[in-house]
């Protein structure tokens, strides 16, 4: 019998196993696509010690039992050698035809990932640790909490793919981002009635944004997307029905101008009910539109909402105006408008007066255009004390 094959300090080595003539250890073995590997470590055991200089790594056995767990397991060796970055740049080419601002968004992650050392990491070695190191880092460069919060769970979704596709076990990215850094995104308030009708007494009277009256009204009484109110047409209104059809809304940016997309979801394609006011408003808007420019923007013309160019106002023409008249608000009344104050505002009061009403949660779901009814379910967190006392007395009688 041949005799067993020996380290230089005479212990038996298994099978695959030999040590190289400047004592460095070696495993070969062959892997889940049939190619031969090598794997290398300057420890035979856990207990031998690191030869000087040379840098600390696991014993060869511990890899060996590594390497046997991937076997078993079917993972894929090639695949978890990937860096972060090749393993999000995967995952966004399996998911193409999406809307300009998430293209935009996911540049901005990958040129994050690029300049930071996540990035270049091999999947394998990621730890949940050095992820929340990762939070810390983009927290201190003053990334706000919803934009990590949105980041991490696009790598989640990756990492989630590259455990389908068996390069990986377990998620790195899966915990609370709340046990890491603190949320402190400023809630989103929605008007109190009070605050409403002092803010509309306001705008009557002011000489410079009288003349935004009717698109207020519109706004609390539709509870329309920003977008879609500048999407709106002649063609989208059924005055004969009193009836607004929302199939589309209007965005534009810097390098491509006006565009017209389509809702998010299919719940967003809907028809909202005109009541009485934003009836009378639509119809002052449609009566008093001058200046009109014959723009055709995607098959779409006849815009109702026109800068004083008579071209489409868009989204960013509002949060301007918004920000200067609640400026100007706050400086003449002694109680303040919310915090954060924006078209999506006049939505969320929309949305939440309806529910403290004790509208059907389907129903609003519908003509807020929510694809989930947890997203309309959240405004009900808004009720008063005011509001639950009556609903209280409603259901006892």
């Amino acid at each position: 019998m041949a005799d067993k094959r020996r380290d230089n300090k005479r212990r038996i080595l298994r099978s695959g196993e030999s040590q190289r003539k400047d004592g460095r250890y070696v495993y070969k073995y062959i892997d889940n696509l049939g190619k031969v590997r090598f794997v290398y470590a300057w420890k035979l055991v856990s207990t031998d010690k690191i030869p000087a200089g040379k840098r600390d790594d696991i014993s060869l056995r511990e890899k060996e039992l590594e390497i046997q767990r991937d076997l078993y397991d079917g993972i894929n060796p090639i695949g978890k050698k990937m860096t972060v970055c090749e393993l999000y740049a995967m995952q966004i080419r399996q998911q193409g035809n999406v809307r300009y601002n998430t293209v935009q968004g996911r540049k901005r992650l990958m040129n994050l990932l690029s300049a930071d050392k996540l990035g270049s990491y091999p999947i394998e070695n990621v730890k949940q640790s050095d992820v929340k190191e990762w939070v810390l880092r983009m927290k201190k460069k003053g990334i706000s909490y919803k934009t990590i919060n949105n980041d991490k769970c696009s790598l989640k979704a990756a990492f989630y793919t590259a455990i389908q596709d068996d390069c990986l076990r377990k998620n790195p990215f899966d915990f609370q981002l709340s046990t890491v850094i603190q949320d402190d995104t400023e809630p989103r308030i929605p008007l109190a009635s009070e605050q409403e009708e002092a803010l509309f007494a306001f705008i009557r009277k002011d000489n410079v944004y009288q003349k935004y009256y009717n698109e207020f009204v519109i706004l609390l009484g539709t509870g329309l997307r920003i977008s879609e109110l500048c999407g709106l047409t002649e063609n989208d209104l059924d005055f004969s029905n009193r009836i607004i059809y929302v199939n589309h809304q209007l965005l534009r940016n810097s390098k491509t101008g006006y565009y017209i997309e389509k809702p998010k979801t299919q719940s967003g394609i809907r028809q909202i009910p005109m009541t009485e006011t934003v009836y009378t408003s639509l119809k002052c808007v449609v009566e008093e539109r001058i200046n009109v420019k014959p723009i055709n923007i995607d098959n779409y013309s006849n815009f109702l909402f026109l800068n004083h160019d008579g071209y489409p106002k868009t989204a960013s023409s509002y949060d301007n105006m918004f920000r200067r008249l609640i400026k100007k608000y706050n400086k003449c009344h002694k109680t303040s408008l919310p915090k954060i104050m924006t078209p999506h505002t006049l939505r969320h009061t929309f949305c939440t007066k309806l529910a403290n009403a004790g509208m059907n949660p389907k129903a609003l779901q519908y003509v807020m255009g929510h694809s989930s009814i947890n997203m309309t379910l959240d405004y009900y967190a808004h009720a008063t004390f005011a509001s639950a006392a009556a609903e209280m007395r409603r259901l006892s009688n």
